[in-house]
């Protein structure tokens, strides 16, 4: 037996070993069961945790509420988060005033947490209390919509809570849709609270107090969770259940044993796959692949432009034109995304919104004329990337180091431990560098607020402009969807006029699951919305 194929049985009696152990008389039968295997780990209950993984994250929005839930829409067919339309959840009603200062939320009656309390306006002011002031991943989320202080969240009456705002922002309802705005039980919490730990997070860790339409009944981290349906649950669309009473979510790290598993029927759905398999699975056509561009994340090459020689811009921009945009594109992932490149627009984008298609295209005669005009000597210089990120990013690097050679640039490409890498980002120690980011909300000025301004980290491009800072707080403030646009679009315009940051692509997400499933939306966090899915 191949040790593919034995590590694909030992994974598969797993997964029985599981749905097995919970065989009694009112078990659920295997089409109301949702096995889901992936490559990540779900380390926490808490996913406003600093070291919280993305499937802890995906986990959260299945097992808490929260104020407003994204609504979703079709693009191309298939299902995407809607950023711009939001519903109620445990709201059944919201109401923001005219100034766009106050946002009033009128709590759903009759709901309930887990253990079978009410939530009430208390639990919702003490949750959001806590996730701006207790030491967590939360406060600088929400901070993004304005969302700082308590005496922000007021109590109205029994069934009422309001949010209050210094300035109109853009985000500040969409903030209090993510997993960071969850409502605990606050109760059950602070039992569990202590002189140093107020806020109880050591036990929310291990432990949920929510509302939500799953219960966990296993967790054992790094291995697999195993979720029962909330019956209770009233705060779906159209106060509908989820389709499926049990979900199973285990730990594969092999992602070909992932793919087997799925191939075989063993498991339902996964979502990492590496695109090799994918494909092979199209081929195979015993399964469906659900495929959309990731709307808020992008791979990119950053300039350190305040290192000389990428402070010079015809230099940045002899080599965006080197680039061989389509071939990177087909070695580093099959094709299998949304080009950012080879857009013919001048001046002005077509849209405002960021990420998009910039005018860039493989010239090598107008690279040559540019590096000239740059008046750099021939040099040699670095491309960095994580090990995390090698199956793409180390294809893309080879192919830079090719394509810049003729020009006079000599590339090394550093392949760094992903601790490493992250240090040389946020020192700013790079030449170059490639790497895969997201932002939580697909808002422009969101992006242009974290990715192209400040000292952190996650100025990609190291890159000051003060017209950038400038408009994007404007634009952050702004009421006004057409002055909005307006702002976007002059940011999106000076990014691809200075180049800090090429962009390159949006790497679809590959959702493969048995052609029984139905309903996969793509969501702000990236993971498995299971309220979604059904079986037909």
């Amino acid at each position: 037996m191949s040790n593919l194929r034995h590590l694909a049985m030992t994974a598969a009696f797993a997964l029985s070993s599981l749905g097995l152990s919970l065989t009694n008389a009112a078990a659920q039968t295997r089409q109301e069961t949702l096995r889901i295997v992936t490559g990540g780990t779900i380390n926490t209950l808490d996913p406003t945790l600093l070291n919280a993984t993305r499937d802890s994250f995906g986990l959260s929005i299945n097992t808490y509420d929260r104020l407003v839930s994204f609504t979703r829409k079709r693009v191309n067919g298939n299902w995407v988060f809607d950023l711009h339309k939001l519903r109620g959840e445990l709201a059944e009603s919201f109401e923001v005033s005219p100034d766009g200062l106050k946002i009033t939320f009128k709590l759903r009656p009759g709901v309930t947490f887990h253990d079978g309390t009410p939530v009430t306006v208390e639990d919702v002011k003490w949750s959001l209390d806590r996730a701006v002031l207790a030491k967590s991943g939360a406060a600088p989320q929400l901070a993004t919509g304005s969302l700082t202080k308590p005496e922000q969240f007021a109590i109205v009456d029994d069934r009422t809570v309001t949010v209050t705002l210094d300035k109109p922002d853009q985000l500040a309802l969409a903030n209090l849709a993510t997993y960071f705005a969850r409502v605990i039980n606050r109760k059950v919490a602070l039992q569990h609270a202590a002189p140093d730990d107020p806020w109880a997070n050591e036990w929310l860790k291990d432990n949920l107090a929510g509302s939500g339409a799953y219960i966990v009944e296993t967790f054992k981290p790094g291995e697999h969770v195993i979720l029962k349906r909330n019956d209770a649950w009233k705060n779906g669309l159209d106060g509908k259940l989820p389709f499926f009473k049990r979900v199973i979510i285990q730990t594969v790290p092999e992602a070909a044993t992932r793919a087997s598993l799925v191939e075989r029927g063993d498991a339902d759905i996964s979502i990492d796959l590496a695109a090799s398999d994918v494909i092979a699975l199209q081929k195979g056509g015993k399964v469906k692949v659900v495929s959309n561009p990731q709307i808020n994340a992008f791979t990119y090459i950053a300039f350190n432009t305040q290192k000389p020689p990428f402070d010079n811009l015809k230099l940045r921009q002899a080599v965006a034109a080197a680039l061989p945009y389509k071939d990177m594109l087909e070695a580093a992932i099959y094709g299998r995304g949304a080009p950012l490149f080879g857009s013919s627009w001048a001046g002005t984008p077509p849209t405002q919104d960021f990420p998009q298609a910039l005018p860039l295209k493989t010239d090598p005669a107008v690279a040559r004329k540019l590096m000239a005009e740059s008046g750099v000597a021939p040099f040699k210089t670095s491309i960095s990337f994580s090990t995390a990120n090698a199956g793409v990013a180390e294809p893309l690097s080879a192919l830079v180091k090719e394509a810049l050679a003729p020009i006079g640039i000599d590339i090394e490409i550093r392949k760094l431990a992903d601790a490493q890498l992250a240090t040389v980002a946020t020192s700013k120690s790079y030449d170059l560098i490639t790497e895969t980011t997201s932002a939580m909300l697909p808002s422009t000025d969101y992006f242009f607020r974290i990715f192209f301004q400040g000292a952190s980290r996650w100025n990609l491009g190291n890159w000051t402009n003060r017209e950038i800072v400038e408009l994007s707080a404007k634009a952050r403030f702004e009421p006004d969807k057409a002055a909005y646009d307006q702002l976007a679009r002059k940011m999106i315009a000076l990014e691809a006029a200075e180049l800090p940051v090429i962009p390159l692509w949006q790497a679809n997400q590959e959702a493969v699951m048995a052609k029984s499933v139905a309903g996969y939306t793509y969501w702000y966090h990236r993971q498995i919305d299971f309220r979604d899915l059904v079986r037909e």
